[in-house]
């Protein structure tokens, strides 16, 4: 009786419920230390460099109790002095994110709210956190995992200036709407990707607004086997865009390798399709990574696809890497060759594709657990080809460089257990 007894005690407490919320505040601050001298296109000789600092602040609240999360995340972006010692005022203030989530079963959820979208390489969806506002969208989100190997998203955002009893123009500077469907699938030395993304911008016709869609549809594959991972990506564009027809594509391989637990290498190549500029047709064949982490591709001083280069004569961008890491101290050497993907044209007569070769060199420190100092440097070797896209002169030192400083500590957890 007594082993009934005990054995019915053991199998009630195996079928009870428990439930943890858990609340965090975590920071991130950040300061930067730049000095422009020919970033982001070629300098002029009328020009003088450019030194700021700029900041970071942020605060993140996580929240989650059953089937629910909740994350607010108020942050303030400046340039130190923006403002006087005595503003009342500080206008750069807003919500990075705030969304909530909810878990409607073991497969399905959904997220709705400001927030961060990234895939894969990030390449088209990335939320940018090099820059200090970094990017999220508002948008739905609609999350479905069958298994542990496989996860499926379909996401959608509807944009407007404000709240209206009539159509109204959309007056700012991005998709109108969007919808995106995105798989990916695990195996045992291999995971795979596809992204289909339906971007809707609008356009005027007189004071009409009208709206065309374009479609991004492609995928990515990487191959992992011990030191050595390989990886590739294939993306075509088509639709329309202010009435003109797209057709548009992107290829990108590359191949990693860690030689030791230290030294790390790898090699690649992108190209970004383009337009020749002596093509008078009214195609849009230049691609567009459209909301990626593009400070991450194509070198860090900024010349290709960072708020310019679309619709232009697109790239290719052959690069090494040679990585170091050990304890606290990291380094990273990377060289970049560019070349436009189409032709280019001055005065009537085609030029050199070859752009220019840029060579970035970045240092990291991990001070303590929570801070971390980085460093780099660029240099741009820009060709004759350079200077009739970016004008400016391409002899004119052309280099970048910054130190960072980022604070991002645990400010408060508190997790409570309840048992149903």
């Amino acid at each position: 009786m007594k082993k009934y007894i005990y054995t019915t005690f053991i199998t009630l407490l195996g079928t009870i419920t428990i439930f943890a919320q858990q609340f965090d505040i975590n920071a991130d601050l950040r300061a930067r230390f730049e000095n422009r001298n020919g970033y982001g296109t070629l300098k002029p000789d009328t020009e003088k460099a450019a030194s700021f600092i700029s900041q970071r602040t942020r605060l993140i609240f996580d929240y989650s109790f059953k089937n629910i999360k909740l994350r607010v995340s108020p942050q303030n972006v400046k340039t130190w002095g923006d403002v006087t010692t005595t503003s009342k005022t500080d206008a750069n203030s807003a919500f990075h994110e705030a969304y909530g989530e909810i878990k409607m079963d073991e497969k399905f959820s959904f997220k709705l709210g400001r927030q961060e979208i990234n895939y894969d390489d990030a390449r088209i969806f990335g939320n940018v956190d090099w820059t200090m506002q970094a990017r999220s969208h508002d948008a739905f989100l609609l999350k479905f995992n069958p298994n542990s190997k496989n996860q499926i998203h379909f996401g959608l955002a509807l944009n407007a200036n404000k709240e209206t009893n009539f159509y109204e123009n959309y007056a700012v500077l991005q998709y109108k709407s969007l919808q995106y469907l995105w798989y990916h699938t695990d195996f045992e030395k291999l995971n795979f990707s596809i992204l289909a993304l339906n971007n809707g911008m609008p356009y005027l016709v007189g004071t009409e607004e009208k709206i065309d869609y374009s479609q991004t549809l492609g995928s990515r594959l990487v191959f992992k086997n011990g030191s050595l991972s390989i990886d590739g990506a294939a993306y075509l564009q088509t639709g329309k865009i202010a009435d003109k027809s797209v057709s548009a594509n992107y290829f990108s391989a590359n191949i990693n390798y860690k030689a030791s637990t230290t030294f790390n290498t790898s090699i690649g190549f992108e190209r970004l399709s383009g337009k020749d500029q002596n093509d008078t047709s009214t195609d849009m064949k230049s691609f567009n990574p459209l909301y990626g982490t593009n400070h991450k591709f194509n070198g860090y001083m900024d010349y290709f696809y960072v708020g310019n280069h679309t619709n232009s004569v697109g790239l290719t961008d052959v690069y090494a890497n040679l990585g170091y890491e050990k304890n606290k101290f990291s380094a990273k050497l990377t060289p970049h060759y560019f070349a436009s993907a189409a032709s280019i044209y001055s005065a009537g007569v085609k030029q050199d594709n070859y752009l220019g070769t840029e060579l970035d060199l970045t240092l990291g420190y991990k001070m303590y657990e929570n801070v971390t100092v980085d460093a780099g440097f660029s240099q741009m070797f820009a060709s004759s080809s350079m200077a009739v896209l970016k004008a400016g002169n391409k002899n004119a030192g052309n280099n970048w460089a910054f130190i960072s400083i980022k604070i991002n500590p645990n400010l408060f957890s508190n997790k409570v257990e309840e048992k149903l």
